[in-house]
């Protein structure tokens, strides 16, 4: 656990570095829905400080591009990087491997897998917006990394909807639920999960798509992590993108490490919840509210 700590603090002081893949629609409407939302991406995320930002659409999306990106970035990026890998398109899953579409030969998860464990980033996310993307969790998961899929399995091929809303979770206030001016990947996750169950009822159409979250190495992905299931305590210290204050801050050598010790305190917070069921609750209560009271203080400090 104090790892991901020590991995929240040297964030900080890296380089993410975002690949987002916009993959054959194969009908127009799809083709543009996709590279509209790979395009909305590359705009919000080249606003971010210290990004590096490589965003592959249209006949540039083949997997030989996608190679080169990655295999460009396991030269570039050091182990207090992180790395964050967005699909978006179609998908298939024959019930054994996960083919993302792509112009020419597909990409399969196991190859993808192997590229990402070349990328010496320590801290790593993968989003796969794509259809029968459930079916890719068991290449993809690893310890440390987090896995997002639009489907809890790859029997789920119909066209998704989750993308859409995985971008809106980047530029809108309310995926903030902590109001930290950070959101996480699983503030972005629960967000996008919610908006695209609601898409479904207000359509009212039988759901198609259950995202979900894989960050232990081990599971299969779960619709809603915690602290019972183990699983979303990785994705809650990964800052996916920093707005206002903090991107301001994390700008400035003055008040970084104020930041840093914020995103410190926050990410101990997580960390206790997930122990409460192991722990005496005055032990709870008591080492929680020293928690409290010095991320307060912290934060009157980056006020000022």
């Amino acid at each position: 656990m104090r790892l991901l700590v020590l991995l929240a603090a040297s964030s900080l002081r890296a380089t993410t570095f975002y690949v987002t893949v916009s993959g054959l629609g194969g009908e127009q409407e799809y083709e543009q829905r996709f590279s509209g939302w790979a395009t909305d991406l590359d705009k919000i995320l080249k606003a971010a400080p210290d990004s590096r930002v490589d965003t592959l659409l249209g006949p540039g999306a083949t997997r030989q591009q996608v190679r080169a990106a990655l295999e460009r970035l396991a030269q570039q990026a050091k182990p207090q990087d992180a790395l964050v890998v967005m699909l978006i398109g179609h998908g298939t899953f024959d019930g054994a491997d996960y083919k993302f579409n792509l112009p020419g030969p597909d990409m399969t998860a196991i190859e993808l897998a192997a590229l990402l464990d070349r990328v010496p980033a320590a801290r790593q996310l993968v989003v796969n917006t794509t259809s029968a993307s459930g079916g890719s969790i068991t290449a993809l998961r690893k310890e440390k990394r987090v896995v997002v899929c639009a489907t809890k399995a790859g029997t789920e091929k119909n066209a998704t909807v989750f993308a859409r809303y995985w971008v809106e979770a980047l530029r809108e206030s309310a995926a903030d639920v902590d109001k930290n001016e950070t959101i996480s990947a699983l503030e972005a996750f629960r967000y996008a999960e919610q908006k695209t169950a609601r898409y479904y009822e207000t359509q009212k159409r039988l759901a198609t798509e259950h995202p979900v979250l894989e960050d232990t190495g081990k599971g299969e992905g779960v619709r809603a992590p915690g602290p019972e299931n183990g699983e979303g305590l990785v994705a809650a210290s990964f800052p996916l993108l920093r707005v206002g204050v903090a991107a301001a801050a994390s700008a400035d050598p003055a008040r970084r490490k104020l930041l840093g010790r914020k995103e410190e305190l926050e990410q101990e917070i997580d960390r206790l919840k997930y122990q409460k069921a192991a722990m005496p609750l005055d032990e709870y209560r008591k080492q929680l509210a020293a928690l409290l009271l010095e991320l307060a203080k912290t934060q009157a400090e980056l006020d000022k």
